[in-house]
């Protein structure tokens, strides 16, 4: 199955999507469409504002929230910052003294710079290469991607679930942003260049979540009614994958609970509410998967009727990952009003921010408002379209459906065993025998959940300075199922280039297994932490 991704990731093109297409059967009587789409050039620079200003605003708003309601709602009666009190301080308050907070933007903004620096048609590899290769900090699926890349392995590998637990979760759905931006009105467009950097952290519903938002923004240049766009995008999607069956449920609830997006809340918590595949969501109320945050985005744009007030709090109060989730349904609404179209309310601030640069990069907004214009122009003259002065006439094209893919397919959790256990050596000696662990499980995938760390440091997931000594150790570690090496693993100490597992092994025959771990290399310096076991069963 990797070998079949990663031939289409290197020939992707028309056919591979075409003989795709009847996969999907079209969710409402399509329009008819014209032959071209039009925009005026300052109409089209202002969509684009609209896109990256809303998304600065909407991660700013939800912010102070992000993962604090899990499993649950910002009820009506919990104050949450900024809900009432917007004002024109807390975009540079934030942009300021939180930047990290924006972390699914400069992200977002590595994958433009590649784009400017090498082209259109960059491939994957440079994508990969230039988050992997980034000093900022990342989690989940972006950080087994990296993992994967600096211990030698390639797109779309490094995304495929078997090599990346995090491979459903949301990374890719928030750094898709400018993969839609730049292709107003070309769906396919932004599906092509999906594939090439959504597979680098993400597959099977990570990677729909992605397409799904690039989707969403793409039709939202040349669309606006919430409804439709949110129709289009989600036919991009194979019906058959669970992504696009969750998002199907969240309309179909709409359509019968119109006014009450707390009873469509429920539905989607009782029926997609438990994570699988991210060994962190294993059991407990923290979700990160991309369809259930998918979700809330479209739970805040079908119940926010075009409100960007309504769409903001909604989303936000759905909870999870609620920073990111209003930054997409704003980034989206705001794309289809331009940013001529947002009430002057919520740009309070924005024009003492957009010459900031974003963390970790060299681009603020108002110098991404015009790499986009360009990348876009030049996409729709490299798709049939026309530009004269400042009229601007875009090709359409008939939809193509990205190819079915599946993780985790029939996978269940089975048992979460709680170990916490610290192994501490007294020399560097690899014959003393304390670095050798065993663990008895049952089922068909196992995941050793835990950390490493320098001596003496309470927080595993600080890093160290450059000078210090340690900061480029790794233990080395051998782990083994039934005698069987599955694979040694690097655990450095440096948390930017650690995997945020121990160990995983997927594929396993069902039944009884003993894992073996062998540190190769104890260092009286370091300690390895093992907090739980998780393993799973098929249905």
């Amino acid at each position: 199955m990797i070998k079949k991704l990663s031939l289409f990731s290197l020939c992707i093109g028309l056919l591979g999507f075409v003989s795709c297409q009847q996969e999907n059967k079209t969710l409402v009587k399509p329009k008819v469409v014209p032959e071209f789409y039009e925009l005026t050039a300052p109409e089209l620079l202002d969509k684009i504002k609209g896109a990256w200003a809303a998304q600065t605003i909407g991660v700013t708003y939800g912010g102070p929230t992000e993962f604090k309601h899990n499993k649950r709602i910002i009820e009506d009666y919990e104050s949450y910052l900024h809900h009432t009190q917007w004002n024109e301080e807390i975009l540079p308050y934030w942009m300021k003294n939180h930047r990290t907070l924006y972390d699914d933007i400069y992200m977002d903004l590595t994958f433009v710079k590649v784009l400017e620096s090498e082209g259109l048609d960059a491939p994957a590899e440079s994508h990969l290469k230039a988050y992997a290769e980034a000093d900022y900090r990342l989690w989940h699926a972006n950080q087994q991607g990296r993992y994967n890349y600096l211990n030698g392995m390639g797109a779309p590998e490094s995304g495929h679930w078997l090599n990346n637990p995090h491979a459903d979760d949301i990374d890719f759905q928030i750094e898709a942003d400018f993969a839609g931006i730049m292709s107003p009105g070309m769906p396919n467009v932004a599906l092509e260049i999906c594939d090439r950097v959504g597979h680098i952290m993400n597959s099977g519903d990570g990677y729909y979540g992605g397409v799904f938002v690039a989707g969403m923004y793409s039709h939202a240049f040349v669309e606006k009614d919430i409804a439709t766009i949110i129709h289009s995008a989600l036919n991009m999607i194979p019906t058959k994958s669970t992504f696009h069956q969750c998002i199907t449920d969240v309309i179909k609830w709409h359509e019968q609970y119109p006014t009450d997006w707390k009873k469509n809340w429920a539905l989607i918590e009782e029926k997609w509410g438990n994570d699988i595949g991210c060994p962190d969501g294993a059991y407990r109320d923290f979700n990160i998967d991309a369809k259930i945050n998918a979700a809330y985005v479209v739970l805040g744009m079908l119940y926010g009727e075009g409100d960007f007030g309504k769409t903001l709090d909604i989303s936000t109060r759905a909870g999870q990952d609620s920073d990111c989730n209003p930054a997409t349904a704003m980034g989206i609404l705001a794309t289809t009003t331009g940013l001529s179209g947002i009430p002057a309310y919520w740009l309070q601030g924005l024009t003492s921010i957009e010459d900031i640069n974003f963390s970790h990069t060299e681009m603020s907004l108002n110098k991404v408002y015009q790499i986009s214009y360009k990348h876009s122009k030049e996409l729709i003259l490299k798709n049939g379209g026309e530009i004269k002065g400042n009229k601007i006439r875009i090709k359409t094209a008939k939809s193509l459906v990205a190819p079915f893919e599946e993780n985790f397919p029939g996978y269940q959790l089975n048992k979460k065993v709680n170990i916490n256990k610290r192994l501490s050596f007294k020399d560097n000696d690899p014959t003393n025998g304390s670095q050798e662990l065993e663990y008895n499980f049952n089922g068909c995938g196992i995941v050793l959940r835990g950390s490493v760390g320098k001596v003496g440091e309470n927080n595993r997931w600080n890093n160290l300075s450059d000078v210090d000594p340690m900061k480029d150790f790794f233990f080395e570690v051998e782990f083994s199922i039934d005698d069987q090496l599955e694979k040694t693993m690097k655990l450095p100490l440096d948390v930017t280039k650690r995997a945020l597992e121990l160990f995983f092994k997927y594929e396993i025959p069902p039944g009884d297994h003993t894992l073996k771990m062998k540190v190769l290399n104890p260092n009286k310096g370091a300690t390895i932490w093992i907090s739980d076991m998780v393993t799973y069963k098929k249905d």
